[in-house]
């Protein structure tokens, strides 16, 4: 069991004269006399970020790493002059740990102090993540703006963290209060993680702060501080041994660069071409956030969009939910938010035969999983904002989750100026010298592209030779079931052990069989009375009003789920066929074996791939990515590690 990312302990404020005040630490959240002027003095100027954010070429990408997220004032004041100053196809990465966030309804109060910054502080407020540890991936602002927010200990977050971070804002409660983050170990992993000549800025002007950071690898200086605070520290890192407690000379020009400052060099995207391999929603999502970063994207599905395991009439937004962080259920956990915030973001579903986001009710089918639902209820790790006891006490209430069409929401995110789908197979990958692809399909033609995205479910295993790639094929039945009048003031999608949705074009989905043995995609008449009696003994309530003995049943579909070994799906860069784990095909990557989670799985292992692909921070911690790597199963053959099991 994991202990990376423990229960959230939210905030706890005191509002003294409208501002919030942390009653354990003594301090404000922001000045009492001016918070968006102290930002700017701090973190802006001390970070030199208008003049850099001016600088940043086309498609640049400037980091900035933060500790202490707080009400978001750094944020909105960073976002805001980078929406201002940056290159309009510019992308602002902005990572922040929290250890004690605020709740929803301290932010909102915070936020309103600050009505220049109205829009993005509403957008913030709107895509705030709920009280959940570990990562959480918010696209703002069209995407122009990715802000990554951790919930944990600053010093375990950052351990777990990816990125290159050019500008630091060293912020938190005053180190005489907050003595735990200001620490070595903290500044340590500041420096692995700066990009050369990293900026750093903080209010605080204490010497083992101060002494700290040079241990570390920053070059520091005194400057003036905010309003009656005299100074404050600023500087850039040099790397660890190059710097001396000389550094301690207060510069007479606030802001002004040391003459040892190393060239610090704006990142920026180079998108090429990108070619995915299938068009469900493995493809669909990895599809949209490559284009939405600017690759042209080549879609390749001989059956066209969600002719697979992802084209049934309706699927269910939810997850299982856990006691136990694991990496396994931190990643069912991680991915269901995501989702939501990808249906959010994108305003999907937006009519009822797409779907509706109104909560799913889950109802355990043997009583060890009653036990997982209360102990998940009881845990800490699912705030009652996500997780509540269903009105009759029987299970649980995922209330942010729903039911969508995964048909039209393949469509939907293949909708995009960058995006094509060419109804061909692919039928080989060459590699080409320097780099890239040929890709050959099955009309007697290729095309090039520099990277390759896997996304044919059991399928890729075959296309690239990975024969050591444990997956395997679940047949499942879906029955399509004619709505009542009864049953069509249903709300709420069901899961037990098998699940039920409300109509979605008068029909409700129920279902499905789960057959490891058979791998044809026949429509088998047993299997609909399988559905049927698996509903009148799970929910004798609902399986009368859909009309009991004479349910009509007005059609079916057979799809066949891939799922690993270990019930993770396998996503990121793909070993090549001799099984080594240290050598890769360059520039082919898989997001496979979703099994029966695919819209809630898919988008974050869309996410995590285009951020591998392109280089930026990573959307989730450093234990998942290693959780859902394809060369994991390598490496736990050679250890001989045990699978995990859900």
């Amino acid at each position: 069991m994991s202990e990376r990312f423990p229960p959230i302990t939210p905030a706890r404020l005191d509002w003294q004269a409208n501002v919030p005040v942390a009653p354990e630490f003594g301090d404000p959240y922001f000045s009492r006399d001016d918070g968006p002027a102290e930002t700017q003095h701090v973190f802006l100027q001390g970070n030199r970020l208008n003049a850099r954010f001016r600088a940043l070429p086309a498609r640049g990408r400037f980091v900035i790493g933060e500790t202490g997220f707080g009400t978001g004032l750094n944020f909105l004041c960073a976002a805001q002059a980078f929406l201002k100053d940056a290159p309009a196809d510019a992308t602002l990465h902005f990572l922040s740990v929290e250890k004690h966030p605020l709740g929803h309804e301290d932010l909102r109060r915070a936020l309103q102090h600050w009505p220049a910054s109205a829009a993005l502080a509403a957008e913030l407020a709107a895509h705030y993540p709920p009280l959940t540890p570990g990562f959480h991936r918010l696209s703002l602002s069209g995407g122009r703006i990715l802000l990554t927010l951790i919930f944990a200990d600053a010093v375990t977050a950052l351990s777990e963290t990816h990125a290159r971070v050019d500008a630091w804002f060293l912020d938190g409660f005053a180190p005489a209060r907050n003595p735990d983050m200001w620490c070595p170990p903290l500044f340590q992993q500041l420096a692995r993680l700066s990009a050369p000549g990293a900026s750093i800025a903080t209010f605080s002007a204490a010497g083992f702060v101060r002494r700290g950071l040079i241990a570390a690898g920053f070059a520091m200086q005194r400057v003036p501080g905010f309003g009656r605070k005299r100074e404050m520290l600023t500087g850039h890192f040099v790397g660890p041994g190059s710097c001396s407690d000389s550094a301690d000379t207060p510069h007479s020009q606030p802001h002004s660069q040391p003459p040892s400052q190393p060239p610090w060099q704006p990142q920026s995207a180079r998108p090429g071409q990108a070619a995915i391999v299938g068009a469900g929603l493995a493809g669909a999502t990895c599809a949209r956030a490559l284009a939405e970063r600017g690759w042209q994207v080549t879609v390749f599905d001989p059956a066209g969009i969600a002719s697979g395991a992802s084209g049934n009439l309706a699927g269910v937004v939810y997850t299982t939910p856990s006691a136990h962080a694991t990496a396994q259920n931190r990643f069912y956990q991680s991915s269901y938010l995501h989702t939501l915030h990808w249906l959010n973001r994108h305003g999907f579903p937006a009519h009822c035969d797409q779907g509706a986001l109104t909560g799913v009710a889950q109802y355990p089918a043997e009583a060890r999983h009653q036990d997982k639902q209360q102990a998940a209820l009881h845990s800490g790790h699912w705030p009652a904002s996500l997780l509540q006891p269903t009105s009759d006490g029987r299970g649980i209430n995922l209330l942010r989750g729903g039911y969508i069409s995964p048909p039209d929401w393949c469509a939907h995110l293949l909708d995009h100026p960058l995006i094509r789908l060419q109804q061909h197979a692919v039928c080989a990958l060459t590699p080409v010298d320097g780099g890239g692809w040929i890709v050959r399909h099955d009309s007697g033609t290729s095309s090039q592209a520099d990277i390759v995205v896997l996304a044919n479910a059991g399928a890729a295993r075959d296309l690239v030779g990975l024969h050591w790639l444990p997956l395997k094929l679940i047949r499942g039945q879906v029955s399509y079931c004619q709505a009542t009048e009864a049953s069509r003031q249903w709300q709420q999608a069901i899961c037990h052990s098998g699940y039920l949705t409300p109509a979605i074009r008068g029909l409700h989905c129920v279902g499905a069989t789960f057959d490891l043995r058979r791998h044809d995609i026949e429509v088998d008449p047993d299997d609909d009375q399988r559905n049927l009696t698996e509903l009148q003994q799970q929910l004798p309530a609902y399986w009368h009003a859909l009309g009991g003995e004479k349910i009509h049943i007005s059609g079916q579909r057979v799809g066949l789920r891939c799922q690993s070994t270990d019930f993770l799906p396998v996503a990121g860069p793909v070993p090549d066929a001799t099984g080594n784990p240290h050598r890769m095909l360059q520039g082919v990557y898989m997001s496979v074996a979703h099994g029966s989670r695919g819209i809630t799985g898919s988008t974050l292992c869309a996410e995590l791939i285009a951020a591998l692909v392109n280089d930026e921070p990573r959307p989730v911690d450093e234990e998942l990515v290693r959780a859902l790597a394809p060369e994991r199963f390598i490496l736990r053959q050679r250890k001989k590690q045990p699978e995990w099991t859900p």
